[in-house]
């Protein structure tokens, strides 16, 4: 990165003419020296994450972008900033982000069958699940509901983000729409935790106000592995029910018992 880059603060390219009033929360932000936000809306939705990953597909295609993350509304981009032809550099891959932008409606872009399907063993017992109660009491539902709720899901992985390989998957059910906690609690490497209609799975020990509801021997961050992240946005998740006893058996195993099924 330059010394010499200034950092750039111009106004967001609203995506104009080909897009109703109902896209107006579509824009492409400056983002340091070497980087542009593609935001697709200020608050999560379904809409706004398809369009975030379809946009960071069509966005990798464009000559100069080093770099597009998905989050669950928006698009992290990267470009080399350095050299004295970076100036130029960046104003014509913001043109050619801008038209992107504008070339159709991202918010109507309709549902498509997942690729692939990952079946995720878990364990709900006693202490794999410290928050499994609390969660049930949140969602209305008895423990033995909230467990056959999880496991009838099928969610996808939404984003991948604040840790290396972590998911955010979702949507779970409306009565899973209950707020993280305030207060932190520690969870363990494989913890799986829920809020907001959605579940992360955590790599390692972290603290975290989601509350911990079931276990995996999956871990989402494999270093060293010829794959270190295995998971991907869009892939559908389902749970699939262990004891704590057999989780502690796939504890062994490389992949923790995680089966991926390749759908098209």
């Amino acid at each position: 990165m330059s010394r010499g880059t200034r950092i750039w603060t111009s106004r967001p390219r609203e995506a104009r003419k080909k897009m109703s009033k109902k896209e107006a929360a579509p824009a492409l932000y400056p983002l340091g020296m070497d980087g542009f936000l593609a935001r697709f809306a200020s608050r999560f939705s379904l809409e706004a994450n398809r369009a975030a990953q379809a946009f960071a597909t069509e966005a990798r295609e464009i000559e100069g972008v080093e770099e597009a993350v998905p989050a669950l509304a928006s698009v992290q981009l990267r470009f080399d900033s350095t050299g004295e032809t970076a100036p130029a550099r960046r104003a014509k891959l913001e043109a050619a982000l801008t038209d992107l932008l504008a070339s159709r409606d991202w918010l109507s872009l309709p549902e498509r069958a997942p690729a692939r399907r990952w079946t995720l063993p878990v364990s709900f017992d006693g202490s794999d699940a410290p928050g499994l109660a609390e969660a049930a009491a949140e969602t209305g539902l008895t423990e033995a509901e909230a467990v056959r709720s999880i496991l009838e899901a099928a969610p996808r992985v939404l984003a991948i983000g604040f840790a290396p390989g972590q998911p955010y998957i979702g949507l779970l059910p409306e009565p899973w729409n209950f707020p993280r906690r305030t207060s932190l609690r520690d969870v363990p490497p494989g913890a799986l935790v829920a809020a907001i209609r959605q579940l992360v799975l955590f790599a390692n020990a972290s603290p975290t106000g989601w509350l911990q509801i079931g276990r995996c021997a999956f871990r989402p961050f494999q270093p060293g592995a010829p794959d270190p992240m295995p998971l991907r946005q869009g892939d559908e998740i389902r749970l699939s029910r262990v004891s704590a006893d057999e989780l502690s058996a796939l504890e062994a195993q490389p992949m923790g018992g995680a089966r991926l099924e390749v759908l098209s």
